[in-house]
């Protein structure tokens, strides 16, 4: 046995390969290296649960979806890109299973697609530390998907959305930049499509991201249970949408906490389903039971009905935003205020312990 003590590790190995005290097997996960001309498609379909597809630096012209659940798709920085196919060219190389499915992620005009289904929803996905740049409508779109997380990646100039998810749960974006974009940097939601309650996501969590330049740096569309914290929003239009309508259950329960906001001065021309947008802070409309606390926010300036540091709007739809707390946020510089209420039906909103210099209505500083 003293021997035993002394080489410690050759005879633990040599009682394992006799098979006492044998831990069980752990399986190994495969990484799949993809180089620029190689097809990504074909890797991910390749992939079995917890493997790594992995995207060398260069220009990957694809789109790619994933449905496999723990899978990693993974580039090595920001010079890894994902831009656009030319034509037929989507997934080349890739069997016809693969190029369908990169293709109608294409057709959609999308970057990287993570599908679950309703009644079975995509667990553990990772996307992260790559570029994707330039489709018609989404960088990254996500939906039915259960701890999707998006980290270190860069979204930019993309048609619509830069990385957007709808009915999904406890999902983390964390470390991304999202830089202009045609509508909003970071687009979360429970259906664009079908009218509904807001959906609960469990606790998902916007941290740590770089919003720049988009029409609206963080959407949060009819949903209830989330954080969005210690993000850096400048340069787009509006900063921060919380956005809840007729249905029930309300959207609300958001947590805006802790984020830099400033200079949101991008001007948007008024669309069907909003108005024009400069100026705006955080906006919060038909939404309850939100915490808007810790944030600063300064020199957002307008003239939209939307324009100025903390907003609360009636819902276009009428409905109002009640019981949200406003609470120890430094706000100065913004125009036409720093607190703005417009919401005069809403019911028991608060502001306290806010450092601010003007209100509308007068008082709330």
């Amino acid at each position: 046995m003293k021997k035993c003590h002394i080489a410690y590790l050759a005879c633990t190995a040599a009682l394992l390969g006799t098979g006492l005290g044998a831990a069980p097997p752990v399986a190994a996960h495969t990484v799949h290296l993809v180089r620029p001309g190689e097809s990504i498609q074909k890797a991910v379909d390749a992939a079995e649960p917890g493997d790594t597809v992995l995207l060398t630096p260069g220009v990957h012209h694809e789109s790619v979806t994933l449905s496999t659940p723990g899978l990693t798709l993974r580039g090595m920085g920001r010079h890894t890109v994902l831009e656009p196919a030319a034509g037929a060219a989507t997934a080349a190389g890739a069997p016809k299973a693969a190029r369908a499915a990169a293709d109608t992620c294409a057709a959609g005009g999308n970057g990287i697609c993570v599908v679950g289904t309703k009644d079975h929803r995509v667990e553990g996905v990772t996307v992260a530390a790559l570029t994707v740049s330039g489709f018609t409508r989404n960088g990254v779109y996500a939906t039915a998907t259960d701890r999707l997380t998006v980290r270190g990646v860069t979204a930019v100039k993309n048609g619509v959305w830069g990385i957007a998810q709808e009915g999904s749960v406890r999902g983390v974006f964390r470390g991304n930049t999202a830089r202009d974009n045609g509508d909003a940097g970071l687009f979360l939601a429970n259906s664009v499509k079908e009218e509904q309650g807001a959906t609960d996501t469990d606790g998902t969590v916007v941290d740590r991201n770089r919003l720049e330049g988009n029409r609206i740096g963080v959407t949060v569309r009819r949903l209830r249970n989330l954080t969005v914290a210690h993000n850096h929003l400048t340069g787009n239009c509006a900063a921060v949408f919380v956005v809840g309508d007729e249905n029930k259950p309300k959207a609300g329960l958001v947590t805006v906490r802790d984020n830099r906001i400033v200079r949101n001065n991008k001007s948007c021309p008024k669309t069907a389903r909003l108005d024009a947008l400069q100026g705006s802070g955080i906006v919060l409309t038909g939404a309850e039971d939100n915490l808007i606390t810790h944030n600063v926010i300064e020199d957002n300036v307008g003239t939209s009905p939307l324009s100025g540091g903390i907003v609360l709007f009636k819902s276009f739809v009428g409905t109002t935003s009640d019981r949200n707390r406003i609470a120890d946020n430094d706000l100065r510089g913004n125009s036409p205020a720093d607190l703005v209420n417009t919401d005069t039906a809403g019911k028991g909103n608060t502001f306290e312990g806010n450092s601010c210099r003007a209100s509308q209505p007068a008082g709330l500083c």
